[in-house]
């Protein structure tokens, strides 16, 4: 590990004149990522700035006919939160279903998000469920936010501080996990909106996607064996040690249909 700046700022405003200071500065909210890249020597920053003072991005509130989560929420609080379990029950199983018990007591929504894991759960609830994400900055729709893998919307200097959650009819997770991270090797999660019904992947492809393979199917039948009729080909998905192509894409219908099954 290279040396480095260490700064635990009180404010978002601290934060952003920062990183605006410090040209090589990284943001470090759970760390279950950064610091490990940082061990290995992957990445050398110049400073770290913790969000972890800064109470204000913390917490869950209901809000606009939803949710809003703080980016500094952590998947244990996430998964405990008696608001989401009310409110989207769909979204506090995947909270609880991260990683192990230190994981989920250490790693963020926000940091999750930011990141853009492709195989990371988070992001297939935010596309799901329609979510909005905001920042220092502005607000960003989910359709809008993942660009490719470790890849999003976010500018330089502009920090995660909260994400909305539209409360949705109906709604269900599922994924396949890697025996020894709990990583989705194919996650899928589907949601029934006023606006229709919306279905996104995650573990599959660079980054966390909608399936309008999946969405149409199951726009005309809510159901799992609309899911499970649902044939994917495997151009652009992941092949690599865990599972090929092929067979992710034959998990998503098969998360898919589990996913409905949850969600009704």
């Amino acid at each position: 590990m290279h040396d480095f700046g260490y700064h635990r700022p009180a404010s978002v405003a601290d934060v952003a004149g920062l990183l605006a200071s410090k040209g090589e500065a990284k943001v470090v909210a759970g760390g279950m990522t950064l610091i490990p890249t940082l061990k290995q020597r992957l990445a050398s920053p110049s400073d770290l700035v913790d969000l972890a003072g800064i109470a204000e991005l913390k917490g869950v509130k209901a809000e606009g006919g939803g949710i809003t989560i703080g980016a500094m929420t952590t998947h244990a609080e996430v998964h405990r939160s008696a608001e989401v379990q009310k409110t989207i029950p769909a979204l506090a199983q995947l909270a609880g279903g991260i990683g192990d018990p230190q994981v989920r007591n250490r790693g963020t929504i926000g940091g999750s998000v930011a990141n853009s894991d492709p195989a990371a759960d988070y992001p297939a609830a935010v596309l799901g469920l329609g979510a909005t994400i905001r920042t220092n900055k502005r607000e960003i729709k989910a359709d809008d936010f993942f660009k490719g893998m470790f890849e999003t919307a976010l500018q330089d200097g502009e920090i995660i501080t909260a994400i909305h959650f539209p409360k949705p009819e109906k709604a269900g997770y599922s994924k396949f996990p890697n025996p020894a991270s709990r990583y989705a090797i194919v996650g899928v999660f589907v949601a029934r909106t006023a606006g229709g019904v919306r279905a996104a992947v995650t573990g599959a492809g660079p980054c966390a996607f909608r399936s309008k393979e999946l969405e149409s199917a199951l726009g005309g039948s809510f159901t799992p064996e609309a899911a499970k009729a649902v044939k994917l080909g495997a151009d652009g998905f992941n092949t690599d040690l865990h599972a090929t192509a092929a067979y992710r894409a034959h998990l998503i219908s098969v998360m898919a249909a589990r996913a409905v099954a949850a969600a009704s």
